[in-house]
């Protein structure tokens, strides 16, 4: 496997900028080799003129959509930040909520999908809070105070189930019976709840 398909696959997994010494260190390779492989995927992006592109800010790269869709793209979002919270999205919210601070990584392996798009969706509604762990340069989520209000909750341990689930090593038990759903839906969740997150930890393009 070349060391461009590496970085590829590397920046689309991700979700967000990664460093060129980010990149090298898990690809094993020299940070120069990486920075001419990842300048070399700009080239071959833009050549291509597909709906995804590598963009590069200083020495960090990341996988972004094209500018000439950007107007699709805001119009699916906003699709997608309306109305009820999908089944993906509320697995998700749930894992965090009961499981936080869960870090990105931990959630695409749990789910088996790319959470980039769900974690923008709700840190967009205000649901949930991401904080950097620069030593391991890692993105750790938990729910937001705005969520327990809107549940009438005073702490994340009044969730239903709290102490048994939040200890539970099946997640599957958590998802199968989803404590959350009903109760987030019913209540017509919105996005335009005042929000204590910003919805900046995190740049999700892809």
């Amino acid at each position: 496997m070349s060391l461009s398909s590496k970085i590829e696959s590397l920046l689309f997994i991700s979700g967000r900028p990664m460093s060129a010494r980010e990149l090298a260190e898990l690809a094993k390779e020299e940070v120069k080799k990486v920075e001419e492989a990842g300048d070399e995927l700009i080239k071959n992006y833009q050549e291509k003129n597909g709906g995804a592109r590598i963009i590069k800010n200083g020495s960090s790269y990341q996988m972004a959509t094209a500018p000439d869709n950007a107007a699709l793209i805001r119009e699916f979002v906003k699709d997608e930040t309306t109305g009820e919270l999908t089944r993906p999205s509320l697995e998700t919210l749930t894992i965090i909520a009961y499981r936080g601070p869960v870090s990105k990584t931990d959630l695409d392996r749990i789910r088996g999908i790319n959470c980039s798009l769900i974690l923008r969706n709700l840190l967009i509604r205000g649901l949930i809070d991401a904080k950097e762990d620069k030593k391991k340069d890692e993105s750790y989520y938990t729910v937001t105070f705005d969520f327990l209000r809107f549940l009438g909750l005073n702490e994340v341990k009044e969730l239903p189930d709290y102490d048994k689930l939040s200890k539970d090593d099946t997640i599957d038990r958590i998802l199968e019976d989803n404590p959350l759903a009903e109760k987030l839906n019913n209540n017509q969740l919105s996005p335009d709840l005042p929000s204590d997150s910003s919805g900046e930890a995190e740049t999700i393009n892809n």
